[in-house]
C-alpha cells in the first residue's frame, strides 16, 4: 500500500512515540491528522508540518468519530495508528498490608489501554472499509495499534496494564480475521522499553537502568524506530493479524 496521498489518522500523536509516527508518515507524504489531548504540541505540529491536530479522547466514542471524519475529509482514509497514552494504576494484587488492589484502578486502566484501543479500531476500521479498494488485492487500508511487551511478561506491580497490553495482542489476530472480507488489515507493535522525551532528566536513569538489560543492542529503544516499524507495516500488505516485538531481545524480569 503506498503511503503516499493517503490519509492517516495518528491517535496519540502528540506523544513521543506518535510525534515520531507523524513525522515519519508526513516524510513519506501521507496527510496526516494528529489525534491527542496535548493541544500545545498538538497545534505546534500542525503549525510546523502543515498536518491537522483535532483533540481527541481516545475513551469517547464521539470524540474519536470526529477525528475519523477529520483524516476522511483530509483524503483517502487508509492508515490508522493508535499508540495514545493515558493514566495506569499499580501494584501488588495484594499488598504487604493485605489490603487487595483497588478495583477502580483496574477499571480506569483498562479503560484507557484496552477500550481505548477498542474504540479507536473500530470506528477507524469502519471508515477505512468504505474506500475504494486498491490493487488485485482488494485491500482499502490499515489499523497499527500499540501493545507492549508487558502483555507478555508483565513485571510485579504491572497487572492492570499487562492486562490491557495482553488484551491488545489478543484482539489482533480476531480483529484480523473479523475485517478481511473487508479488505482492512490489522498489526500490532508491542515496544519494549522506549526512551521517550516524556521521561525529561528521568531517562538517563531510565537508559542506566534498562540499557544494560537488553541483548541487543544494549540501550533502550528510540520513537523513531517504532515509526520506522509502522511505516514498514503500511507499506506490506502481507502483514496481517501480527504482533511485531520491538525490544531488542528484551524479557522483562518479574521486578
Amino acid at each position: 500500500m503506498l503511503i503516499e496521498g493517503s490519509s492517516a489518522l495518528v491517535v496519540g500523536g502528540a506523544g513521543g512515540l506518535g510525534e515520531a509516527t507523524v513525522r515519519r508518515l508526513r516524510a513519506a507524504g501521507a496527510r496526516v491528522v494528529v489525534a491527542d489531548l496535548a493541544d500545545d504540541k498538538g497545534k505546534a505540529l500542525q503549525d510546523e508540518l502543515g498536518v491537522r491536530y483535532v483533540r481527541t479522547d481516545a475513551t469517547d466514542g464521539d470524540s474519536v468519530a470526529a477525528a475519523v471524519r477529520e483524516a476522511e475529509d483530509a483524503g483517502e482514509f487508509r492508515i490508522a495508528v493508535d499508540c495514545h497514552g493515558g493514566p495506569a494504576s499499580g501494584g501488588r494484587l495484594v499488598g504487604r498490608d493485605g489490603a487487595p488492589m483497588a478495583l477502580e484502578g483496574f477499571r480506569t486502566t483498562v479503560d484507557v489501554y484496552l477500550t481505548g484501543v477498542f474504540n479507536v479500531l473500530r470506528l477507524a476500521a469502519a471508515a477505512i472499509a468504505r474506500t475504494a479498494p486498491l490493487g488485485e488485492d482488494g485491500g482499502r487500508g490499515v489499523v497499527v495499534t500499540t501493545s507492549s511487551i508487558a502483555g507478555y511478561e508483565g513485571q510485579i506491580g504491572q497487572l492492570p496494564y499487562a492486562a490491557a497490553k495482553g488484551g491488545v495482542t489478543a484482539m489482533t489476530l480476531v480483529a484480523a480475521r473479523d475485517l478481511s472480507p473487508l479488505g482492512v488489515r490489522v498489526v500490532s507493535v508491542a515496544p519494549g522499553t522506549i526512551l521517550t522525551p516524556a521521561y525529561g532528566q528521568a531517562g538517563e536513569r531510565l537508559e542506566a537502568y534498562w540499557g544494560p538489560q537488553v541483548p541487543h543492542p544494549r540501550r533502550m529503544g528510540r520513537p523513531e524506530e517504532y515509526a520506522a516499524l509502522v511505516q514498514h507495516l503500511c507499506e506490506n500488505d502481507y502483514l496481517n493479524g501480527e504482533v511485531v516485538r520491538l525490544d531488542g531481545a528484551l524479557r522483562f524480569p518479574p521486578k
